[in-house]
């Protein structure tokens, strides 16, 4: 079978076709299980392809119609649909939000019904699809209220697969992610940058800055369980999500001082010293209009699991990605 990742050359891509590698199989929209005979990643630089031959990788722009003519066809068996422009680029430049965020998914979905071979498409959605005042636990019946354009975008992508699914075109799916921690590397502009940040940087003894207060209460989830719950959503049979193929992926209610402190506890207390507290109101919006917890219930019935708590993402950082002997 051939998959396709979109987002390719990011990190939750490259972690995801390494784990595809390592399983070496996937099962097909009819229910059979089949081998990986080839991943493509598309991303507008050039990704990674682990020396494998089954990897082939394409740069371009994922809002291209003619790329998409190129990279999908009837051989291809399943989408993890990855890529998007986050949430504070998307909330600075409008158009280029609309036109990667929405305008590309459309234009990919529409590929896969003219061509009819109704492929699995996994497609990753977020938490700022809600927003406004919410309950304490948001649940699957909670409206969605998106409070910045990525949001609005990403609720948009949803209500799309979802009938293009409905329509039989695709077997898709929409798993919605918690705010990934610990991301490795450098920060970027989405606006939940800061807490990898907070973790990450003290780690590699370097100042983090925290833009919201120490009570903002985050909904998380670990790199590793990311991968496996796209993977895991991915075999779900299209049976077992019925006429609504959105799932709230698991991840665990934390507030920013118990953040560090679990820092502290894993790592040292030395490290907290290195956070400098400097409130940003842009941040604060966004981030405050997120769920610091949802239901997950749904998600726990089909299987996927999260973590079990946050020094258990501390660790994973520190096992899988950081620097041999850079704590200090």
């Amino acid at each position: 079978m051939n998959v396709m990742i979109t987002g390719g050359a990011g990190f939750l891509g490259q972690r995801l076709a390494r784990r595809l590698l390592e399983l070496g199989y996937l099962t097909d929209s009819n229910g059979s299980k089949r081998a990986i005979d080839r991943i493509l990643l598309v991303d507008v630089v050039p990704a990674h392809d682990f020396g494998d031959p089954r990897v082939v990788t394409v740069a371009g722009d994922i809002a291209d119609a003619a790329l998409l003519h190129d990279v999908i066809d009837t051989q291809t068996t399943s989408i993890f649909h990855l890529a998007a422009v986050v949430s504070g680029q998307a909330e600075a430049d409008f158009e280029l939000g609309m036109r990667i965020n929405l305008d590309a998914s459309r234009q990919l979905l529409d590929r896969c019904r003219r061509l009819g071979h109704r492929p699995k498409i996994v497609f990753t959605s977020s938490v700022a699809v809600y927003g406004g005042q919410l309950p304490a636990i948001v649940q699957d019946s909670t409206a969605l209220n998106p409070q910045s354009s990525y949001g609005m975008q990403k609720a948009i992508g949803e209500l799309l697969l979802n009938d293009y699914s409905r329509k039989g075109f695709v077997d898709g799916r929409v798993l919605r992610l918690p705010t990934i921690c610990v991301r490795p590397g450098k920060p970027n502009k989405a606006a939940s940058s800061f807490v990898s940040g907070l973790i990450r940087e003290p780690l590699n003894g370097k100042e983090a800055v925290c833009p919201v207060a120490p009570d903002t209460r985050l909904w998380l989830l670990s790199p590793r369980s990311a991968i496996e719950c796209l993977i895991a959503g991915h075999e779900l049979a299209a049976a077992s999500l019925g006429s609504n193929r959105i799932v709230n992926l698991p991840g665990i209610s934390v507030k920013v001082e118990d953040m560090l402190a679990a820092l502290a506890r894993v790592a040292g207390p030395e490290l907290i010293k290195r956070i400098r507290w400097e409130r940003d109101p842009m941040v604060e919006r966004i981030v405050g209009g997120w769920p610091g917890a949802w239901n997950v219930a749904a998600a726990h019935a089909l299987g996927l699991l999260g973590d079990t708590d946050f020094d258990s993402i501390v660790r994973a950082y520190i096992e899988d990605d950081l620097e041999p002997n850079t704590v200090s």
